[in-house]
């Protein structure tokens, strides 16, 4: 996942927030004392997200503690731990491992090529740990690959991977956590397939300058058709209405999906992030704009 899943801040309340910085901390802590210090760097609210949705139908409570933090000394840090947290650290590392990869392969970059190094032998211990998550894994991003080296002009076919990508995710969390429960494994599934088909087209949109620039794949170039004479805010202008109609789109059958879940807990959150942080990024990516009220890592 790429940094996009995020609340909004404002709009939630103090316990509320707690609770979410306490599901992200607890991720970093799981990674700190399992891998080491340098994993986590990997870390993002994508993944303090992915553990609040898998919880949330537990009702097993939330146990909070206030914890030492290395990187933060001066007062303790609110920690929940619970295997829902676990799991989306193991998967921050497993997704981080496929992205220097693909750095290393497609751009050559040194640090990833020196960090593959370090982290190869974490790498073997999670692929044993989660063999059919990886493989499913290299499995859709081997067609990802393949789409983007064709020029992919197809917006729904590109995005379907990066989907698979994201359902075998939660439908591997899913069946962890609740392994007696099909139903749930099925509904947590299509609720990872949707949630990437917003995070693709997103992380698309956002990458329009940046890949018009480098002369990267981007489907939406290919798509729309970018053109020569026209500069980047005209071709994002030209086609406004169809990114919008179709993010929000996905969102609404988001919604529909998470709505479908009996959650015992994080209702409030998991809604705050669905209707408020993930559309107010969708204007902002859009628009272009930044608003207040996105969570600070170095909190």
């Amino acid at each position: 996942m790429l940094g996009y899943v995020q609340v909004f801040k404002p709009d939630l309340k103090v316990r509320e927030y707690e609770i979410y910085m306490g599901y992200y901390c607890g991720v970093c802590k799981y990674i700190g004392s399992e891998y080491g210090q340098l994993p986590r760097m990997v870390l993002s609210y994508d993944a303090a997200f992915l553990a609040l949705l898998l919880a949330c139908v537990d009702e097993e409570p939330d146990s909070p503690k206030q914890e030492h933090c290395i990187a933060h000394h001066i007062k303790n840090k609110t920690i929940i731990r619970n295997r829902a947290i676990e799991y989306a650290g193991d998967v921050m590392l497993i997704l981080a491992w496929y992205k220097m990869l693909d750095d290393a392969h497609d751009e050559g970059k040194v640090s990833a090529k020196a960090t593959i190094r370090l982290m190869k032998r974490l790498h073997r211990k999670l692929q044993k740990k989660y063999p059919g998550l990886c493989d499913g894994i290299e499995i859709n991003l081997a067609t990802l690959g393949g789409l983007e080296e064709n020029k992919c002009a197809n917006l729904d076919e590109a995005a379907e991977s990066f989907s698979k990508i994201m359902e075998v995710i939660f439908r591997e969390g899913a069946s962890l956590l609740y392994p007696s429960s099909q139903n749930l494994h099925e509904t947590f599934a299509r609720t990872g397939y949707h949630m990437g088909k917003w995070i693709y087209l997103i992380d698309a949109v956002d990458d329009i300058e940046e890949n018009i620039e480098s002369g990267a794949y981007n489907p939406l170039l290919y798509r729309f058709e970018y053109l020569d004479s026209e500069t980047p805010q005209q071709f994002r202008d030209r086609i406004r209405d169809n990114l919008e109609f179709n993010l929000y789109h996905y969102l609404a059958v988001l919604s529909e999906q998470t709505g479908s879940l009996d959650i015992k807990k994080n209702k409030g959150i998991i809604d705050n992030v669905i209707y408020f942080g993930m559309n107010r990024k969708t204007e902002e990516i859009i628009n272009q704009k930044k608003h207040e009220g996105e969570p600070d890592e170095s909190i």
